[in-house]
């Protein structure tokens, strides 16, 4: 707990106050892009939550359509997924996700898989900045509202025995210090403020953080696998997002969003676990229908029984929240 309230204090003076405010984001249909990070989805299912709790009378119309293997900058690795499939690019579906979900706010987080693992390099680095603007001029265009979020930390550490060092030709594995260009890629997000952007800097503070708890216990992780946030890093991120759009600290300094549920509510309860399962089944069914090129992703239901199920678990999900 005490770690907890020490990440809260310490960056708050890093924050910058997005346009948006919580009240929007509790009432405004919201739109949430990114990768395999977004996909997985927890951090997503944890501001949901926190807006249902705080702001009861509001219905929060959330739908995370993160995509595995993403990127904005349309690169990707020689042998990609073992030569199955190059990554994806959100700019192949991005009109139509648009067209078809109409949201009056987007929020994106983007980059860790932009520099496709590689050391840093001019061309790539343009290439990311060419598909962030691109992003997000595509969704100003719309009149909804954009909020960029910082890539999360990549993290060598737990993978050190399968990355590369620099200098190398080629690279059919990470490159170990990758996070050195997401760290680049992040701060110039930050510096987009300048023109008007609104970034809310998870990477900065995250890092910040991992370096921190290392000092006291080496083998600290947030992402086991070095690049896919566990429960810790999830709640992390949505409590990094709530602050900067004005949540107060106060009322995030739970070691988890489950204790934030049972807290609120007073009793032990499926609130998380229901908003996560809604956002899955939505995420699956509205992927497939808008069309991606990323294979192997999971069909689910036909779309009517998915509209019976989301509405179903809406029900549930209200009755929880007096």
């Amino acid at each position: 707990m005490k770690w907890l309230l020490l990440f809260l204090v310490c960056v708050s003076p890093l924050l910058a106050r997005a346009g948006v405010s919580l009240e929007a984001l509790a009432t405004q249909r919201t739109l949430v892009l990114g990768d395999s990070i977004t996909y997985g989805g927890h951090y997503v299912a944890d501001i949901e939550a926190y807006l249902r709790l705080h702001f009861p009378e509001a219905s929060p119309q959330w739908l995370n359509l993160g995509l595995p293997s993403e990127t904005v900058s349309g690169l990707s690795e020689p042998g990609h997924a073992g030569g199955a499939f190059p990554r994806p690019d959100l700019h192949e579906r991005l009109d139509r996700t648009l067209e078809a979900i109409q949201p009056e706010i987007v929020l994106a987080c983007y980059g860790m898989n932009c520099g496709i693992y590689h050391p840093y390099h001019e061309t790539r680095f343009e290439a990311f900045k060419v598909g962030m603007r691109r992003l997000h001029e595509r969704v100003e265009a719309t009149g909804a509202h954009i909020i960029h979020v910082t890539p999360p930390v990549f993290d060598a550490q737990p993978i050190a025995a399968r990355t590369l060092p620099a200098g190398l030709e080629t690279y059919p594995q990470a490159y170990g210090g990758y996070d050195e260009v997401l760290t680049l890629y992040s701060g110039w997000l930050v510096a987009m403020r300048a023109e008007g952007w609104e970034v809310i800097d998870l990477h900065g503070p995250m890092k910040a953080h991992l370096e921190n708890q290392r000092r006291e216990k080496p083998n600290y992780l947030l992402a086991g696998d070095g690049v896919h946030m566990n429960q810790t890093a999830h709640w992390m991120a949505a409590q990094r997002i709530l602050q900067a759009l004005g949540a107060a600290a106060s009322t995030l300094a739970w070691p988890s969003s489950q204790a934030m549920s049972e807290a609120r509510l007073e009793t032990p309860n499926e609130l998380i676990p229901l908003i996560r399962k809604r956002h899955r089944l939505l995420c699956d069914a509205w992927l497939n229908r808008i069309g991606h090129l990323r294979p192997g992703m999971h069909k689910g239901p036909e779309w009517e029984e998915v509209m019976h199920q989301a509405s179903s678990l809406h029900q549930e999900i209200q009755a929880l929240v007096p």
